[in-house]
């Protein structure tokens, strides 16, 4: 598995674009800092067939250290969830089916 950074994705895009590498770049940060302001405010954000993120809240529980088996409390904590969407679970073959296009199986020989 690669690992894609902000570069790559700013690279790709204004090579695909007639837009320059500084303006995608500011256009990607922007909108990374509003994804992450909304949470902050505690608002859900969906992507029509992206995906939706929103803010949950995790319950306190008691957990165990695994090296000396002792119980431990852990507080509740906010965490962002993301639901994967439509277009990107089919893309993905998220959805239990294989996407066809490239997963066809040749016979050896």
């Amino acid at each position: 598995m690669k690992t894609i950074t902000k570069k790559d994705l700013v690279d790709r895009i204004a090579d695909s674009s007639t837009t320059k590498r500084i303006i995608v770049k500011k256009i990607i940060q922007t909108f990374l800092d509003e994804v992450i302001r909304e949470l902050g405010q505690g608002n859900r954000l969906e992507f029509r067939d992206f995906g939706v993120f929103e803010i949950r809240e995790r319950a306190a529980r008691v957990a165990q250290n695994p090296k000396t088996l002792e119980k431990v409390q852990v507080p509740s904590k906010r965490t962002v969830k993301f639901k994967v969407g439509r277009l990107m679970k089919e893309q993905l073959g998220l959805d239990g089916h294989e996407k066809s296009k490239g997963m066809a199986a040749s016979s050896p020989g």
